[in-house]
């Protein structure tokens, strides 16, 4: 048989204890804690605190000793219980680690969780905890690609140099085109969003053309030079150049990052470069397009403008971009380099010897 139990409560605790059982926000177990609580401080008896809070005899007297063991913040604390399902050994996650690391035994390339459960004999949640755990996810690839470039390194300081102490009294620009940009019109109208609905977009698309947009980012400034054009070639790159060399500031030396598209190394491109001295082209390492500034404008691009866009021509494709590039110039922002070029040397020493290991 239960003794009677006595609670004394201080200012600072009822005052606490008042204010959470009414607060109508607060979850309603710690709302009827809080009250059984106060009921005893009170003197009220058990049975009566019973019939006010609707629990049973046991369930008082549990958080009547709480409180008095751990104080206020013992009531917002539940009792873990033991699982119904035994744990799993850890043979059986180790063996489920070594299994998604090997080649499955079907004719598929990678494991599902489905397939572990089957191979081991356990559930396919089980599998995808063991694989939480430790950090596989057979689902997923990473795509890469190192750079062969027998002067990686060099370029890969003179560009990164050029980003983070960028010559005084000079313009850098990360230059590049995004090509084949289509015109694409949706079938049928898409319904918008609305609140527990998201927007609808036709999965089918009519053509209506491309283009091509060459930008050039002033990294200093963070805005954008654009011009879409019809086709990539050289001759369309010298027109660009031209827009750019009529736009920058006059007897400013101007230094290009670009990549190794054929056009770019034109000899007709490299004539004109003979032609305008204060422009200096840097060639980014091969395979590198990751390291051109100028790619984070156009991903930009085309995940809030061209993604979801709807076109009726090449015109209106054109106008929308044009639109981007001004809207982006209205609010620019200064393009920061933050990578340590010695650890993305290292990494893809890493990759080659581990590259070379496999062959």
């Amino acid at each position: 048989m239960r003794t009677g139990i006595s609670i004394t409560l201080k200012p600072a605790d009822r005052r606490r204890l008042a204010a959470l059982a009414r607060d109508r926000n607060a979850p309603h177990k710690h709302v009827w804690r809080a009250e059984i609580v106060l009921l005893s401080a009170d003197g009220v008896g058990t049975n009566e605190i019973m019939r006010q809070t609707g629990k049973s005899k046991t369930c008082v007297w549990r958080w009547q000793e709480r409180f008095m063991q751990e104080g206020y913040e013992g009531l917002f604390r539940d009792k873990t219980r033991p699982s119904r399902i035994p744990p799993l050994g850890p043979d059986i996650a180790e063996r489920v680690v070594m299994l998604t690391q090997t080649e499955p035994p079907t004719e598929t390339t990678h494991w599902t969780a489905r397939m572990m459960a089957k191979a081991v004999g356990i559930s396919a949640s089980s599998v995808q905890r063991i694989w939480r755990a430790h950090g596989l996810q057979p689902h997923r690839v990473r795509q890469f690609k190192l750079s062969k470039d027998p002067k990686f390194i060099d370029k890969l300081r003179d560009v990164v140099g050029l980003y983070v102490d960028p010559p005084a009294h000079a313009i850098v620009l990360s230059v590049d085109e995004k090509s084949q940009i289509q015109a694409l019109d949706r079938t049928q109208p898409g319904l918008p969003m609305k609140r527990g609905r998201a927007g609808t977009m036709t999965h089918d698309y009519k053509r209506h053309g491309t283009t091509t947009l060459f930008a050039a980012l002033d990294v200093l400034e963070g805005k954008v030079i654009g011009r879409c054009m019809q086709r990539h070639r050289h001759q369309e790159f010298i027109r660009f150049l031209n827009a750019i060399e009529a736009q920058v500031p006059a007897r400013k030396t101007v230094h290009v990052i670009l990549d190794n598209y054929a056009a770019h190394k034109h000899p007709k491109v490299s004539q004109w470069l003979d032609r305008h001295p204060r422009f200096a082209f840097h060639f980014t390492p091969t395979s590198c397009s990751w390291l051109n500034a100028v790619e984070g404008f156009f991903a930009k691009l085309a995940k809030q403008r061209l993604k979801r866009g709807v076109f009726r021509g090449v015109v209106d494709l054109q106008a929308a971009i044009n639109r981007f590039v001004a809207e982006t110039n209205h609010h620019p922002k200064r393009f920061t380099w933050t990578a340590d070029p010695d650890k993305i040397i290292a990494a893809v020493r890493r990759g080659h010897q581990m590259l070379d290991s496999i062959h």
